[in-house]
């Protein structure tokens, strides 16, 4: 039988430690909990450093992570502690800020709870904040995920780069040409930044990094698919420069595929305009979907589970909850979605910290006005495309942009620096450091993959 909500412990977060106590506080401060600590969270908190408020930050992992970079863990080029740093770093220096490390199971809006942990500690609110972001989304298709990660998280980076890794070693071994071929297919589905990024790093890889180092294959014969449903690659960018993006990827021996619609998903590759493709590795980049606390306020979400949020990013019917960053359903001022991008995040959050001190003084709260500062993606080296004040980059003009605009977002000096050592490595060396492979072992994916194979010479 559950236990009633009058009988679970109340976090409080009064005193700079976690601790369980009873459901009142001393404290007479507002208390403002924050569900999540990526760009939104981190700068929602920020924004009330001087505010008369307590704060509680929620969220399951204990590190800030640099998303835009987590594809270069992925590809073996920066370890996971590069682009991440502890949240209690980041917010040591304000006092009213208590971190907590939890899992949030349910929000009740009408009562200001939220419950913790399987429900085991409950908190109150006076305000709340979700900044949860998003998890890949696969249409419908939730089985498709053990087959087709997506890179949304250091767990997520890692493990494609143990996949990919692990296929150079299993076709090392591979009896069959037919076998290795398919072992050395790689697919990518989904032709936005983190497709096209994806896929013009692996050529890299598999050109210059493995180069020399195999015996029985060649990674340099590696096929590399890039599978995009719409009409081109790079949706949100000009025609220009999403036609540049194709036509570097293609240099680089990309296949591009565009209107190209993926209808299955298995171990032994997917399935695309009808068409099978053999591959035991297969990367997603294709959609979002919103965190599912979202769908918890009982207000409207878009199809992504997006929360259709007031132009003060307040939730409709609930003026003290605020939704910022991917959970959040917003517009440009032309009418078209706000991008999932670090920039809108990190906009947003600052929005609803500063909205919710004018709502302490009663004042009313400003609408949320997304200032663009540029579109990137790198396709590799020497090779990128930028929109950046309204001028169109390509090539080495913009591959410089981007490498600066992303050193100059990484939060922490360590961080800046050690990225920038990597990179440099990277570039004079063409090698990769962090070729780790942990967990599963080559002999399961030899196994499956000539179970697959035995399986199409069968047919």
């Amino acid at each position: 039988m559950p236990r009633s909500s009058s009988t679970r412990p109340t976090l409080s977060a009064e005193i700079p430690t976690l601790s369980v106590t009873g459901s009142h506080t001393t404290d007479p401060r507002p208390h403002v909990v924050i569900v999540g600590g990526g760009f939104a969270g981190i700068s929602a908190a920020r924004a009330l450093a001087d505010a008369p408020v307590r704060i509680t930050l929620l969220d399951r992992a204990n590190h800030h992570l640099f998303q835009p970079l987590l594809y270069q863990v992925a590809t073996a080029v920066l370890n996971p502690a590069d682009i991440s740093v502890p949240i209690r770093s980041l917010l040591r220096d304000q006092p009213n800020v208590t971190v907590v490390m939890a899992d949030v199971d349910r929000i009740e809006p009408d009562t200001r709870r939220i419950s913790l942990d399987a429900g085991t500690v409950e908190i109150t609110f006076d305000y709340l904040v979700l900044a949860t972001g998003a998890r890949h989304g696969y249409f419908g298709n939730p089985e498709w995920e053990q087959h087709a990660p997506g890179l949304k998280s250091i767990e997520d980076a890692l493990e494609m780069r143990r996949r990919f890794l692990l296929s150079f070693e299993a076709a090392e071994r591979a009896s069959a040409v037919g076998e290795r071929d398919a072992l050395l297919t790689f697919v990518i589905v989904g032709g936005g930044p983190t497709g096209v990024e994806l896929a013009g790093m692996i050529p890299e890889v598999t050109r210059h990094a493995l180069h020399g180092e195999f015996r029985r294959i060649d990674p340099s014969t590696a096929r590399v698919l890039l599978l995009e449903g719409g009409p081109r690659l790079l949706p949100s960018f000009p025609d220009a420069l999403s036609a540049r993006a194709r036509r570097d990827l293609e240099a680089l021996g990309v296949t591009v595929r565009t209107d190209c619609i993926v209808t299955e998903v298995d171990a032994e590759g997917v399935v695309a305009n009808g068409e099978r493709i053999p591959a035991h590795t297969v990367f997603w980049g294709a959609g979002n979907q919103a965190s599912p606390l979202g769908r918890q306020l009982g207000v409207p979400v878009d199809r992504a589970g997006r929360v259709a949020v007031t132009d003060d990013l307040s939730v409709p019917g609930y003026p003290h909850i605020y939704c910022a960053g991917d959970i959040a359903a917003t517009t440009t001022p032309d009418g078209r979605p706000v991008p999932a991008v670090a920039p809108a995040a990190n906009q947003m959050g600052a929005l609803v910290g500063a909205n919710i001190a004018r709502a302490l003084r009663g004042e009313a709260g400003a609408p949320f006005k997304y200032f663009n500062k540029g579109d990137l993606a790198t396709i590799g080296r020497h090779k990128a495309v930028a929109v950046v004040g309204g001028l169109q980059l390509t090539g080495l003009l913009a591959w410089f942009t981007w490498l600066f605009v992303h050193i100059l977002y990484l939060v922490g000096v360590r961080n800046r620096l050690s990225v920038v050592v990597q990179w440099g490595y990277q570039y004079f060396t063409f090698q990769r450091g962090v070729r780790l492979i942990s967990g599963t072992t080559v002999h399961r994916l030899l196994k499956a993959s000539r179970a697959a194979y035995d399986k199409r010479r069968a047919a």
